[in-house]
């Protein structure tokens, strides 16, 4: 951060933010600027008003408990299961229906085209289902054998 903030949270739950030269925030936001790509760089501070209030260059230099308190709201805002593993694809056709397992438990959704798998990176890959959730495959060689071979055959 630029300046030497404070945040706690209020008797609410919400975030303050006490500034460097004593103004006090109520109901502070945090939001990624590069969610997929840099997930802990770039963050801003919002206020109730949409202004940004402060910025955070990355996560990993704030003291441990104001990182703790940025990253817990974050989580509670931010839903993009990420990838593990893919378990079962009904038809190499589309629309296609997937059972994968992610980092929030088992999931089945609906393929409805090829361009619903979007490559973001090298390694990385963001896919759409039919209901609009976002599932993240972040390491594509982290995945195992089997899932690599089915991915292929949609890419």
């Amino acid at each position: 951060m630029t300046t030497a903030p404070q945040l706690t949270r209020d008797p609410h739950g919400r975030l303050r933010l006490t500034t460097a030269d004593g103004s006090t925030h109520e109901g502070v936001v945090p939001v990624r600027a590069f969610p997929i790509a840099a997930p802990t760089e770039g963050i801003a501070l919002m206020g109730e008003d949409g202004h940004e209030l402060a910025w955070i260059d990355r996560l990993g230099d704030l003291p441990e408990a104001t990182r703790h308190l940025v990253e817990q709201e974050l989580a509670s805002r931010e839903f993009v299961p990420k990838i593990r593993r893919l378990r079962h694809v009904s038809t190499f056709a589309l629309p296609s229906t997937w059972d994968v397992e992610t980092d929030r438990g088992e999931a089945r959704f609906v393929l409805k085209s090829e361009e619903d798998i979007r490559r973001l990176g090298p390694a990385t890959l963001l896919i759409g289902d039919s209901h609009g959730v976002q599932y993240l495959i972040r390491d594509l060689a982290g995945l195992d054998k089997t899932s690599r071979r089915l991915l292929d055959r949609f890419m």
